[in-house]
């Protein structure tokens, strides 16, 4: 497990991000003293828009990959996608023992076996209030409150003092299930003296505190009565085992029957349901070839989707694209989930659909379908008030949140100097007695895109912009090289994607042809060799043609066929 290292002059803790400063999604801490590293969480983004046919955005894990040896574990907070998303990925280049709490494992898993990564993966469950060795490093899990069961803060000893960690959390003093967050606990680290705390920022904005998870519950039931002749859907993130357990009980209360549609909602309810998470009673649960057997107003329908996702069953519904459900006027829609920035379109497109075919949608705005699972500012107060630590360093949010967490903090008493803002792969080193931001380590984002990894980058990006934007023409020509020199044999042809309808453009694409035939024959007289050189001119001709012929610059792309 690693040495333990006494701490010297020269020998300081390490703290960085590689994900979750400055942006929302792909949270990933680690902490790094001499021979040994743990990573906290290992998360995803949600892809932004110009980020076109791309599916998700994890780290960059190069610093991680080139010191793996140091690594003694990877430690998960809770079962969110923007904290477990990345996990397949990370594992395919670095061999780690993961730990955390049953429920988190327990959807990690199913992630780990559909990426064929299970049975080689060391895994430990926790439970909240245990404590593990890694190396040098000792990680207390530390009950929290969030949108999820399970969810875990870490108190982490360290050589130079101990750090808190906060993971996602808010003050819940009537969860769903569970005990409420350990205040006392933290209370205790606070008055034996806490080095450094990385506290989350999310709802910092907002001042007062979060409501708990259990007006989502009313909301619920409210619906319900109201709604006794419509068919109900609603749409949540799959991993709120917690608010998908309050449809039930309004599902059992009004005798209707639930069906469950999303592969990683089907996937989060048997995991949750097998592990005790999820109580059903027998008979509630249907499945989707059982439909027909109940009257709408029998139904409800639990999906994915909340975030707009194009691919997620409440879009593919929205879009009539659902193979088993069509939207009616005697639907009601709640979409249970506040958009995550830079989803808001995607939402708003779902709800429009919605309504077009006449469904009556309900989100947040119109009613209280959603509460966050983070801390606002009043709780956010608490945490700091009860840790009291020398040194804080906000995380998760953007660079409006970390500033406005660090205003809190400094209107709390905190001076300023022991605040430190950071960007991804910015050091922060600390010594039994200072701290100070010191160097960087690699960092940045890895694009996926179905099976590919980081083979999308900015160049691929910017060409698929250039052609949803502006179309494709293919200027296509069969050459000979038997003399030594380039000699046109038949075409050129002209085959335009996007760009203009051929057949409504016939003078546009005879011009084009005449202007490659033009700088081809002009080429061939010169005695031209070099293939390269000759694309070139193709391409920098009918550009300059199509430019001033239609004042538009499509991507232009020849190909010679030598025969």
């Amino acid at each position: 497990m690693g040495a333990y290292i006494l701490p010297t002059k020269k020998t300081k803790l390490k703290v960085f991000s590689l994900g979750g400063h400055g942006e929302v999604g792909k949270n990933m801490t680690v902490l790094e003293y001499g021979n040994d590293i743990i990573v906290l969480d290992c998360g995803v983004a949600f892809p932004q828009d110009e980020m076109l046919g791309i599916d998700l955005v994890i780290p960059d894990f190069t610093y991680l990959q080139e010191n793996k040896e140091k690594i003694r574990g990877l430690f998960l907070t809770h079962a969110h996608e923007d904290h477990i998303g990345s996990v397949p990925y990370f594992l395919r280049e670095v061999k780690a023992r993961l730990f955390a709490t049953k429920l988190t494992l327990g959807l990690v898993g199913n992630k780990l076996r559909e990426h064929g990564l299970l049975n080689q993966t060391e895994m430990t469950v926790v439970p909240q209030g245990d404590t593990v060795i890694a190396g040098c490093f000792k990680v207390e899990f530390l009950r929290v409150n969030h949108s999820i069961a399970d969810a875990c803060a870490f108190a982490i000893t360290t050589p130079v003092g101990v750090v808190i960690h906060s993971g996602d959390f808010k003050v819940d003093f009537t969860p769903i299930q569970g005990e409420i967050i350990d205040l006392q606990r933290f209370g205790e680290l606070g008055r034996k003296g806490v080095k450094l705390l990385l506290c989350e920022s999310t709802n910092v904005l907002y001042p007062g505190y979060t409501l708990s998870e259990r007006t989502v519950g009313d909301m619920f039931r409210r619906v319900f009565e109201e709604s006794p002749s419509q068919r109900l859907i609603v749409a949540m993130f799959s991993s709120h085992i917690d608010r998908i357990q309050q449809v039930l009980n309004s599902a059992v209360q009004h005798r209707r029957k639930v069906l469950f549609m999303g592969r990683s909602m089907l996937n989060a309810v048997k995991t949750a349901t097998e592990l005790g998470y999820l109580n059903a009673p027998t008979g509630l649960i249907i499945e989707t070839n059982e439909l027909r057997n109940y009257t709408p107003n029998q139904l409800v329908i639990i999906t994915t989707g909340s975030q707009g996702e194009p691919m997620a069953a409440l879009s593919r519904m929205a879009a009539s694209d659902h193979r088993q459900v069509t939207i009616t006027p005697s639907d009601k829609v709640i979409i249970s989930a506040s958009p995550i920035p830079g989803n808001e379109k995607l939402v708003s497109r779902v709800i429009n659909d919605l309504m077009e075919q006449g469904a009556e949608v309900i989100y947040e705005g119109l009613m209280d379908v959603h509460v966050s699972g983070h801390a606002k500012q009043e709780e956010l107060k608490m945490i700091h008030a009860l840790v009291k630590p020398k040194y804080f360093m906000p995380i998760h949010g953007e660079f409006r949140h970390l500033t406005h967490h660090k205003d809190l903090a400094i209107s709390m008493g905190m001076p300023k100097e022991n605040i430190f803002i950071a960007d991804i792969g910015e050091v922060l080193e600390i010594s039994s007695t200072d701290a100070k931001m010191n160097g960087t380590v690699p960092s940045g984002q890895l694009l996926v895109d179905g099976l590919g990894v980081g083979d999308v980058g900015n160049v691929v990006l910017r060409d698929r912009k250039h052609l949803s934007e502006d179309g494709l023409i293919i200027a296509a020509a069969g050459i000979s090289m038997a003399d030594g020199y380039c000699q046109v044999i038949s075409g050129p042809e002209i085959i335009s994607r996007g760009f203009v309808f051929v057949r409504e453009s016939d003078q546009l694409i005879e011009g084009a042809k005449a202007k490659v035939a033009d700088t081809l024959f002009e080429l061939e007289q010169k005695n031209t060799a070099d293939r390269q050189y000759i694309r070139n001119r193709v391409r920098e001709d009918l550009r300059e043609y199509i430019w001033q012929s239609t004042k538009r610059n499509p991507m232009i792309f020849p190909i010679l066929v030598e025969v």
